[in-house]
């Protein structure tokens, strides 16, 4: 299981990662497996606004649909439109090309309440994750 360095990550098993000012958010490795196939997702519209912890996305696969959450409170940037047309994309590259959502964030702070590499897998394994 996939697992950067340079990420950080929330309790229901999104990333986000800051690039000049603005936070790029996902699904994890590990959630995209959970899922299985995934067949669809549904992204915010950009100028939406959301608080850390908000669900503010569907994805669904074969399995079951399952919202997704913001790591930080911001204002939506950019959607990845290109998973609308390929959902199968987050299968493939969860932290690459499957990028749900650009932010502008709130309050960079709120980093402090999300994990790191080390601590997510070690919450996956408490959760009973696997490798």
């Amino acid at each position: 299981m996939n697992i950067p360095e340079d990420l950080k990550y929330t309790k229901t098993h999104e990333w986000a990662r800051i690039e000049g000012g603005e936070a790029v958010v996902g699904i994890t490795d590990y959630a995209q497996e959970q899922l299985s196939d995934i067949v669809f997702v549904e992204l915010p519209g950009i100028g939406d606004s959301f608080k850390q912890g908000d669900s503010f996305g569907v994805v669904e696969s074969v399995k079951a649909a399952s919202d997704f959450y913001t790591p930080l409170s911001g204002t939506i940037t950019a959607a990845n439109d290109a998973l609308l047309k390929d959902p199968a994309l987050v299968n493939k590259d969860p932290y690459g090309a499957a990028w749900m959502v650009k932010l502008q964030p709130v309050d960079l702070k709120e980093l402090d309440n999300l994990m790191d590499a080390a601590a997510y897998e070690r919450f996956l394994e408490t959760e009973g994750g696997h490798h």
